[in-house]
């Protein structure tokens, strides 16, 4: 559950912080939805520039854009991580981060050098500075749950993932030779998709489930020893697959039977809710993990059968795994925060959580999500289908910004003309 000294307004970040990561994220996932439009069914082509374009806006603009307002947030509540002046700490991330992907979108266009250098140079020192930040501060925890230690594995595993990006930009630059571009480009796909990107929904996992649906609580086992396993033998297998690649396909296919049984289990914790009814968010949930079972199929069978279009499934519902399921923390963090922030400055008049955002507008996004993954799925074998494809894409993050801007007016309505709770201490 919330560690035990609770969450107090001091220890939150200002409400500011995590809506502009979030506000970020929506509007990177509308130039993807725009970049749709334009590339076509050739995103489905692993190798083509416009697939690794599109990927890495994904990846960059819109995921950890969308996990960094998660971890901005959760870490308070899940780890008891305070962190000092998050104001200041989130301006040196966001603004170098967000020049960073945009120099990089225009390295891979252009592949000019200097492009790739200053790409490197902005995502690099910003994400690892808000790495270390992080890390500094769950390493001074007394007390560590589950979830804690398995973003520390996270945020190892991002760490990782940076190096062996700033590795394939020295070599796409000409500035090193680049003689094992093919196993670091391996090893950071797996550390973005396998380590950053899954372990920290599975760490996050470990406390909101139970906490937001109130399920039975995860089997120590796998919630103690899960993240370290995954991040041990995707270290493993990067170190032997520099001299045997071969090590990479027995590792995709352990990696997708750990995986599957994770969805598999959270699944099964779902049907053990004790609230009988399921909102838009437990819905969400449920398509993630589902696409998360399909992602991982279709990858050990991509491993046999060498087709293209089952590798680009693979790939589209790995994307609709992580993007279901932080459309489910979107829907319970910006109403809880809007209320909590506004309740603790003492304002009786903080509209409730269901006033912020109402279930059914998440209910209309959880169909307008469930209408893209099919049409993505359509367009790989009926290719027009992909301009209503990005059509919706561009609606699925249009709505979903929509909803940021919303909650902040609210919020600032509220602070404007709000009335407070009036403390009349007796005189001595």
């Amino acid at each position: 559950m919330f560690n035990q000294n609770g969450l107090s307004l001091d220890q939150a970040p200002p409400i500011s912080v995590v809506l502009r990561f979030f506000f970020s994220g929506a509007l990177f996932g509308i130039l993807a939805g725009i970049f749709i439009l334009f590339f076509g069914t050739a995103i489905f082509d692993a190798q083509s520039m416009q697939a690794v374009i599109l990927t890495h806006t994904l990846t960059l603009g819109v995921m950890l854009s969308f996990m960094f307002a998660a971890l901005f947030q959760m870490l308070p509540v899940i780890a008891g991580v305070r962190l000092a002046a998050p104001q200041q700490k989130a301006n040196l991330l966001q603004y170098p981060f967000t020049a960073g992907i945009f120099a990089l979108l225009a390295a891979f266009q252009t592949s000019l050098p200097w492009l790739y250098a200053l790409a490197s140079l902005l995502l690099g020192s910003s994400i690892f500075y808000i790495v270390a930040v992080m890390l500094k501060n769950l390493f001074e925890l007394t007390y560590h749950s589950a979830s804690s230690k398995g973003m520390v594995m996270a945020l190892l595993s991002l760490a990782i993932l940076v190096i062996l990006a700033l590795y394939l930009t020295a070599a796409l630059s000409g500035t090193i030779a680049g003689s094992y571009f093919v196993q670091m480009k391996e090893g950071h796909y797996s550390f973005g998709l396998f380590g950053w990107i899954s372990l920290l929904i599975i760490s996050i996992s470990f406390q909101v489930i139970e906490m937001f649906y109130v399920t039975p609580p995860y089997p120590k086992a796998v919630s103690y020893y899960l993240p370290m396993g995954i991040l041990g033998l995707l270290i493993i297998t990067f170190i032997t697959g520099l001299f045997f690649p071969a090590a990479w396909v027995i590792a995709d296919i352990v990696l997708a039977l750990v995986l599957s049984a994770y969805a598999l289990l959270t699944l099964l914790r779902l049907t053990q809710k004790k609230r009988p009814l399921s909102d838009a968010t437990v819905w969400f949930w449920r398509t993630g993990l589902a696409s998360l079972l399909l992602s991982m199929a279709a990858l050990v069978f991509s491993r046999f059968v060498d087709i293209e279009s089952i590798k680009a499934l693979s790939y589209l519902f790995f994307a609709f795994f992580a993007l279901s399921i932080v459309f489910a923390m979107f829907y319970k963090i910006i109403p809880f925060l809007t209320w909590f922030h506004l309740n603790s400055q003492g304002y009786f008049t903080a509209p409730m959580m269901h006033e912020v955002i109402h279930p059914k507008t998440a209910n209309k996004h959880l169909y307008i999500h469930l209408t893209t993954l099919v049409t993505f799925t359509v367009s790989l074998f009926i290719a027009p289908f992909i301009y209503f494809a990005g059509l919706l894409t561009i609606l699925s993050f249009a709505w979903m910004a929509y909803q940021i801007i919303h909650a902040w007016k609210l919020y600032r309505h509220t602070q404007e003309t709000g009335e407070k709770f009036e403390m009349n201490m007796p005189q001595a």
